[in-house]
């Protein structure tokens, strides 16, 4: 048995909650995916070079730099995490939805920015709350809220594949604010009202330890300006952090950049059609939906350090062997395995993060993390636009696979968290 402290009996479901964060999720990269599936049309359209369509990406990104870091203070010091959650799923969706009514280059790239900075409200808000939900089990829980973003990964071209045979890119964005819309009105009415402001307290007991932690998870937390500025100083001492933030920013130019043109290597060196791209892109998401929540066990039991080195070494590897098995069916077995190991990192680098910093800065440290990636794939994008520019569009994959090698350099040197696995079973000697 074991004795929790909870809110009062009127608090909501934890695993229903759950459901709903990780359908938000899938929704904030359902609108992202199906952008990458309709650049090839954009670039035929307007005439954009591989630099220009990389610059469009660059500056979504960059935004997500710039406002990731605010974003994650404004998680930590007003606490209204139901709200800012369908704050950000509008704000996604919307800047599409403009898109729709113009073919200007310079309005794309300023709708581009507009998404970037919805988008990354979302992941300072969502994944604190998660692991405070499940202390336990943080890789396991935040795995399958990446599983969410790989469903709409994964679900986005297939969708924007078969639409596109009977709608024009213009169409299909101006519908797909629908979805967003509708999810941020469900979001808001079952989690708004999510404030972490002190509530009268039960005490219960219950036999599931993990129901146990889920409910003590919203238990208020709430912090003055004062309070929250001591919680930076101990944030920035956290040991490791730079090194574990600077290698899920170099894991983040890799996947930023395959997104962007491994359907143009389809579309424009394959000669794929429209639907075969998008399944092609399916594959890889479905593969990195499989992998997450086995790695997001693995590492709960393992150790963080030993499942993200062996999944960044592999990814470099299959990176290689795209170079060689260009134009051929392997090349699209090599994406699904690609996908794997490449999707595998993700939750397990948030779990590492959440565990090493102070849980009082959950939203600043995410938002610290997704600042530096979205920075990282703000200048991915377009260096491998150049790269492709001169030298082929096949020399960007050797591009991503320098970027997951320094990756894999950061984690070797980056001190395991407190309470890892690996660290409990190999303990270091004095």
């Amino acid at each position: 048995m074991t004795t929790a402290t909870m809110p009062e009996p009127s608090a909501s479901p934890p695993y229903r909650d759950m459901g709903l964060i990780t359908l938000g999720h899938a929704l904030t990269h359902w609108y992202p995916s199906t952008f990458f599936m309709l650049l090839p049309l954009i670039g035929q359209e307007l005439g954009l070079s591989y630099s220009q369509i990389g610059l469009i990406m660059t500056c979504q990104y960059a935004a997500g730099a710039v406002s990731n870091i605010p974003g994650g203070m404004l998680v930590d010091i007003w606490g209204k995490k139901g709200q800012l959650m369908a704050m950000s799923l509008f704000w996604v969706g919307f800047p599409y939805f403009l898109m729709g009514f113009t073919s200007t280059y310079w309005v794309l790239l300023a709708c581009a920015m507009l998404v970037g900075m919805g988008n990354n409200l979302w992941h300072p808000t969502a994944i604190p709350l998660l692991g405070q939900m499940f202390p336990q089990r943080k890789g396991l829980a935040l795995s399958l809220h990446g599983m969410g973003g790989n469903m709409g990964d994964a679900l986005a071209p297939l969708a924007v594949g078969g639409m596109l045979s009977f709608l024009t890119w213009h169409q299909i964005v101006m519908i797909n604010v629908v979805p967003g819309a509708l999810m941020s009105v469900l979001i808001l009415y079952f989690l708004g009202a999510m404030t972490f402001k002190p509530k009268s307290k039960t005490t219960v007991a219950t036999a599931n330890p993990l129901e146990a932690a889920a409910q003590m998870s919203a238990k208020p937390k709430q912090q003055n300006f004062k309070s929250y500025i001591a919680g930076l100083k101990d944030l920035l001492r956290t040991p490791g952090l730079f090194m574990l933030i600077m290698s899920s920013s170099f894991r983040s130019m890799t996947q930023g950049t395959l997104l962007t043109f491994l359907p143009l290597y389809l579309a424009n060196e394959m000669h794929y059609n429209v639907f075969w791209v998008g399944a092609a892109m399916a594959i890889l998401q479905v593969a990195g939906f499989v992998a997450a929540p086995i790695a997001g066990h693995l590492s709960d039991q393992l150790g963080r350090r030993t499942l993200l080195m062996s999944c960044f070494a592999v990814t470099g590897v299959v990176l290689l062997l795209m170079t060689f098995a260009g134009g051929t069916s392997l090349f699209v077995v090599l994406i699904a395995v690609l996908g794997f190991f490449l999707y595998a990192a993700r939750p397990v680098m948030q779990a590492w993060l959440l565990e090493s910093t102070p849980q009082n800065m959950g939203g600043t440290s995410i938002g610290l993390m997704f600042g530096m990636q979205s920075g990282a794939q703000a200048v991915a994008p377009i260096l491998g636009g150049i790269v492709a520019d001169h030298y082929g569009l096949m020399a960007a994959f050797y591009f991503l696979a320098a970027t997951i090698v320094l990756a894999n350099v950061m984690i070797f040197f980056a001190p395991a968290p407190e309470g890892d696995a690996a660290s409990r079973s190999h303990p270091t000697k004095a």
